[in-house]
């Protein structure tokens, strides 16, 4: 049966290498992947991007109301009618990735496990759990409620700690107000942080916040 899988970390924790590697691994076997990545993600435009300098052109941007399951479920029937996906031959899909999977709705989230279960295609979304201020991802939070898989991928804060945090730079200077998504290289720098660097860096826990408010 197939399944679907959420591979997280924090940022630079080598989540779009392991993407590209895996999608490595089933096209040296003769088997098809599609790779694709929210819209939201201005990052490289249409590619997957890896820090090791690597970099591959994906298959499908997802804007917010695209509809994953219907888009699958017609590639695999060799009738794509939205013309997003022109090129996959009818029931050669072996596996979907999907970059920045923290990005993608709730609602598609369901499509993927959707795709798992009723087309049989395995899912590997790779993403983060928390923004910058601790808090869930819509799309992260569904994922950790319904894949059938969660694997932690890991790195280390620069005091050698284990780093669970996202910490937003803007210039030299973290900053923890703002909205949820800012994309990497774009407006601002994100660095990975153990909980005791994020809070010496000025972080908060909210909810706590909100209880001695």
């Amino acid at each position: 049966m197939a399944k679907l899988y959420f591979r997280y970390g924090a940022m630079n924790s080598g989540k779009s290498t392991a993407l590209l590697q895996a999608a490595f691994n089933y096209e040296e076997r003769g088997q098809r992947v599609l790779l694709a990545k929210p819209l939201v993600d201005t990052k490289g435009d249409a590619r997957v991007l890896s820090r090791l300098g690597v970099s591959r052109e994906v298959d499908l941007l997802v804007a917010p109301d695209t509809d994953l399951f219907a888009l699958m479920s017609d590639a695999v029937r060799g009738h794509d009618s939205s013309a997003l996906l022109p090129d996959i031959p009818s029931a050669a899909i072996s596996c979907l990735l999907v970059d920045e999977a923290q990005f993608l709705t709730p609602a598609q989230v369901d499509d993927l496990l959707r795709v798992t279960v009723e087309l049989d295609i395995p899912v590997l979304a790779y993403g983060i759990r928390t923004d910058f201020q601790t808090r869930s991802f819509p799309g992260s939070r569904r994922l950790l409620e319904v894949a059938h898989s969660l694997e932690e991928l890991k790195t280390i804060c620069r005091c050698g700690r284990k780093a669970m945090f996202n910490g937003r730079r803007v210039g030299q200077n973290f900053v923890f107000d703002g909205e949820q998504v800012a994309i990497d290289g774009v407006e601002v720098g994100y660095e990975s942080l153990c909980p005791r660097c994020y809070l010496d860096a000025g972080g908060s826990l909210p909810y706590r916040a909100a209880r001695q408010a």
